[in-house]
């Protein structure tokens, strides 16, 4: 799974050499660019990235301040902060970042210090699943192994849930073959479902008697973000959970239908509803 980069420098020669440098080294993808702090916290509130490459120099936002907003719009993102000669010394250890590196380093160095970054943090597994709805019950059990394998078995049931709903939508919607793709970085695990089909997923107004429709309602309430993207010759939706770290599991998971812990409301989702239905 590619690390998804979002690039934050009000010089745009920086940006594009930078953003050159990445998407020659395998494993990267950088899907936003901003000169300004307000851009980057709207872009970082939309993309979701799993990395932000942060110049604390910018012209809108002070550098504590657009750090902040940008861990709020995007809770699950590293972040490795460039500063430039006139940055204070001092200003980059009153905030918590991932990395630091100066901009006059080679852009080697650079990406070498990104690739390392996500290399360490990042966990994830992937497996195919045939045109075949009992594939859903066989992407059930592969989300709640890896939780309980890397120490989040406090989120097997949501995240049981929620690859339920995708994986099903894909099958049914997309009638093709789909990836599943699950990662962990820090608290956040990230669902990734990518088919070969047309249309894009929509949120529904189901009515209380319908047996359908509640599928993306249900992965909004339960997710921090969810939201689609195109994909080779189809699509990828892709879903984020909170997954604090556990050190004793009670019990087995609960994967079956109405085993949901989330019955809350779990704060504000990014929620697509600009394309049209599958």
């Amino acid at each position: 799974m590619a690390l998804r980069l979002l690039l934050v420098d009000d010089v745009p020669e920086f940006r594009a050499v930078l953003a050159h440098a990445l998407r020659l080294r395998p494993g990267f993808a950088v899907v936003g660019e901003a000169g300004d702090g307000t851009t980057a916290v709207a872009l970082a509130g939309e993309l979701q990235p799993d990395l932000i490459v942060l110049d604390l120099g910018l012209p809108d936002i002070a550098g504590h301040e657009v750090l902040t907003r940008l861990r709020t719009a995007a809770p699950g993102a590293l972040v490795v902060v460039l500063s430039g000669p006139e940055m204070p010394s001092g200003q980059l250890v009153t905030r918590r970042v991932e990395a630091c590196a100066e901009k006059a380093d080679d852009v080697r160095y650079i990406v070498d210090l990104l690739e390392e970054l996500g290399t360490r943090s990042m966990r994830s597994a992937t497996i195919r699943l045939r045109p075949d709805r009992r594939e859903v019950a066989l992407a059930r059990r592969f989300v709640v192994d890896r939780c309980v394998e890397w120490g989040r078995s406090s989120v097997v049931d949501d995240a049981a849930m929620v690859v339920s709903e995708l994986v099903a939508n894909a099958l049914v919607h997309a009638r093709s073959a789909c990836e599943l793709t699950v990662g962990l970085r820090g608290d956040v695990l990230r669902i990734d479902v990518a088919d070969h089909g047309g249309g894009m997923p929509d949120v529904q107004r189901a009515a209380y008697d319908d047996d359908h429709g509640r599928g993306l309602l249900l992965v909004s309430i339960l997710c921090v973000a969810w939201g689609t993207e195109p994909h080779g010759d189809g699509k990828c939706v892709w879903a984020e959970l909170r997954a604090d770290a556990t050190t004793v599991r009670l019990g087995p998971p609960r994967t079956g239908a109405g085993s949901s812990s989330g019955g809350a409301l779990r704060g504000p989702a990014h929620v697509d509803l600009q394309n049209t239905v599958v």
